[in-house]
């Protein structure tokens, strides 16, 4: 039936070319964006999945941000020791030196003094051996903590070295000396023990980065996988998009000369009063 008021062909033409374009432009936001689900109303399940993952990565982020200032508060830390050491290997040499029996007073007096700047040298390190407010070497922080998982639930630590003078490793005190025989004599047990101590706390230290250091490596790969598991959800093929944009740009033209040819059917109507 040929009618002036319904065009019943227009009509179907004009809902498929709706149906293309609304197609086109989801594949054009697949292509711009490169994310085939990019919002809830693409696919809300799937996009829920990925937000949690999404938090996942960022809590993990922030982890990896904990870890990594703990291995820089330890590897100053651990400078720190090293340094005192090193000083105590002198402060050695220097007692056993004046230690001998022959020297002279001048002599005897030239190597205590060298002691003593060296003592107070040790309190000068330890004292500046802080990064980010946290000193594991003067006393002022027992342990420092880094968080271990994205909720926060678990932990690692390390224990401080307490290494100023007149304390349990460095066992010198801040008044020690080697001003006579007797003194250095004795200052010489007094450095060994030192120098095994702090050795020992070096030790510790090292057991306790490479804790954080193994957590800093498997919290990278967790972060890579989960990356790539988001990725594999939302993430839209770029060349299946591409081709898929080439045949509804084609559909889209066919449809316009469809609904073209569907508009011209009630001009045949003319031609019957002609």
């Amino acid at each position: 039936m040929l009618s002036v008021n319904t065009n019943t062909g227009a009509m179907v033409a004009l809902q498929y070319l709706n149906k293309t374009n609304r197609e086109l432009e989801t594949t054009q936001g697949r292509i711009n964006s490169g994310l085939k689900v990019a919002t809830a109303k693409d696919d809300g399940a799937t996009y829920a999945i990925a937000q949690n993952m999404r938090g996942n990565v960022r809590g993990y982020q922030a982890v990896a941000d904990s870890l990594n200032r703990g291995v820089s508060t330890i590897d100053v830390a651990m400078s720190a020791g090293a340094a005192v050491s090193d000083l105590l290997l002198e402060m050695k040499a220097k007692a056993l030196a004046s230690a001998d029996s022959s020297l002279d007073t001048a002599s005897r007096n030239a190597f205590n003094q060298d002691f003593v700047a060296l003592r107070d040298q040790i309190n000068t390190i330890v004292q500046n051996a802080s990064f980010n407010g946290s000193n594991l070497v003067d006393g002022s922080v027992s342990m420092i903590t880094a968080l271990a998982s994205a909720d926060g639930t678990r932990r690692i630590s390390v224990l401080g070295q307490t290494l100023t003078l007149s304390g349990l490793i460095v066992t010198i005190t801040t008044t020690s000396t080697i001003s006579t025989l007797s003194k250095a004599s004795s200052m010489i047990s007094v450095v060994n023990s030192s120098i095994q101590n702090i050795n020992a706390s070096l030790a510790k230290l090292a057991s306790g980065e490479k804790k954080f250091i193994i957590q800093q490596d498997f919290v990278s790969k967790l972060m890579d996988s989960l990356t790539g598991g988001i990725g594999n959800l939302v993430d839209a093929d770029l060349a299946v998009e591409s081709a898929r944009l080439q045949s509804l740009q084609v559909k889209q033209q066919l449809g316009v000369q469809a609904l073209s040819i569907a508009n011209t059917q009630p001009q045949i109507i003319l031609s019957l009063f002609r």
